[in-house]
């Protein structure tokens, strides 16, 4: 049954950064290469390094700046992370190279806007898996889990440098472009993120809060705790009830509390990720 388990897990990190890769790559090679837009990140430095040598192409350069990347990613994460990131890797710089064609969008608005979203969807579907694709996927890992530092966020940052150096070669439009794109990006990657884990905390406070307590149970299958408190204005004890739910039901614990107590107090708290039972599993690279 372990092996069973263990298998599947494999097949779907596996297909997870499959598909990414291919949406990255269509995103990269049929929108913004045909534009001369730099995509950030490494596969950005790779389009950079080809507009201004000539030489190999950008699957052949992004696979050489990987390197020293890669072996980051062995002694800093794990070697896990290390094999699935090699295929990450492999499957984008294949996908880079076979995609031949090119998305027919003359505007460059709508490019920037169909570029940063399909490459923030690939990377947002990939970093939901164990692995990535190389380059500042690595990187923005290793600071993600040493400083929790967001990803997309690291992307937007390391892009500024990146575009710095690009003035010295590219028209100043080109690289306003990416930096549009840049954004899109690291807006949309956090998005994919946080979209299957994103919860809400609740604080109910109310004088049934005993009666509500049953209804999270039985109702919602979900658990709930008991926080004392002290009413600052009655100084009456007071049985503060926090439980966490998703977002599809939220509308139906709201209609629960007030049933039940049409003068409660009810708090809903954005949280970008739970980890605990009956919700997120504590993710390990």
């Amino acid at each position: 049954m372990k092996k069973r388990t263990s298998a599947k897990n494999v097949f779907w990190n596996l297909m997870l950064i499959t598909v990414g890769a291919f949406i990255l790559a269509v995103g990269i090679k049929a929108v913004a290469v045909p534009h001369g837009f730099i995509t950030g990140g490494m596969s950005g430095l790779s389009l950079l390094l080809y507009y201004i040598t000539g030489r190999l192409s950008p699957g052949g350069w992004y696979f050489v700046i990987n390197i020293p990347v890669f072996a980051l990613g062995w002694w800093l994460v794990s070697r896990r992370f290390f094999f699935y990131s090699l295929y990450g890797m492999l499957v984008l710089t294949a996908g880079i190279d076979l995609v031949s064609f090119a998305v027919p969008v003359k505007d460059p608005l709508l490019a920037v806007l169909a570029a940063g979203a399909m490459i923030g969807a690939g990377s947002g579907i990939i970093f939901h898996s164990l692995g990535s694709v190389g380059g500042t996927d690595i990187l923005a890992v290793l600071v993600n889990q040493k400083l929790n530092f967001p990803i997309g966020r690291f992307f937007f940052i390391f892009n500024l440098v990146l575009f710095s150096f690009g003035l010295g070669f590219l028209e100043v439009d080109a690289v306003l472009y990416s930096l549009a794109i840049s954004f899109i990006v690291s807006q949309v990657t956090d998005y994919f993120l946080s979209i299957f884990n994103q919860r809400k905390m609740i604080l109910i406070i109310s004088e049934r809060s005993g009666a509500i307590a049953e209804a999270i149970l039985h109702q919602f299958n979900r658990g709930a705790t008991f926080i004392e408190g002290v009413g600052a204005y009655t100084q009456r004890p007071k049985r503060i009830l926090m439980t966490v739910v998703n977002n599809y039901q939220l509308k139906r614990l709201e209609e629960a509390v007030f049933e039940v107590d049409p003068d409660a107090f009810f708090i809903a708290e954005n949280t970008f990720n739970v980890i605990g039972k009956g919700f997120s599993h504590r993710k390990t690279y």
